[in-house]
């Protein structure tokens, strides 16, 4: 399990090390002021999960992967090309994040399927936890910016 055990935390890792990103990157970009403190807290907090698995990681003599996944990096650069042609408003940021927490929810989710040693599992499930968090908070926006809800 110990090769396995590495490969599934550093492929949480990674998608956190994405949210993070996203999250920051739809910080930067929303003109709300309610809604740029939100996703700079939802940034830290994935920034804090990515380290929290890469020190798992290296105490199990792994190499910790925290640069995020290669799914991820296109995505961005899609959002930067689409942003180059037209300018995003709230909804779409909020759609665009609600799908990457709809992936980070997949991986942890997968995660979890797995044979876990028990100290380890309960920190991918806190993680968890704080996935679906982002989750039902995006849900939240795109009631009140009138978002279909689509589950």
């Amino acid at each position: 399990m110990g090769s396995r055990l590495i490969a599934v935390l550093n492929d949480l890792a990674e998608t956190s090390k994405d949210s993070e990103r996203d999250f920051r990157k739809a910080a930067g970009e929303t003109l709300s002021r309610q809604l740029r403190p939100l996703f700079t807290s939802r940034a830290n907090d994935c920034s804090h999960d990515a380290l929290e698995l890469g020190d798992i990681v290296a105490r199990l003599g792994g190499r910790p992967h925290t640069h995020g996944t290669l799914t991820g990096a296109l995505h961005r650069g899609w959002l930067d090309l689409r942003t180059v042609f037209a300018a995003r408003d709230d909804r779409e940021i909020i759609e665009e994040r609600t799908k990457g927490e709809e992936l980070a929810r997949k991986h942890y989710r997968e995660a979890l399927d797995e044979d876990l040693p028990a100290d380890v599992r309960l920190i991918v499930e806190r993680q968890y936890r704080g996935v679906l968090y982002n989750h039902a908070r995006l849900d939240e926006l795109r009631v009140r910016y009138t978002l279909p809800l689509n589950h």
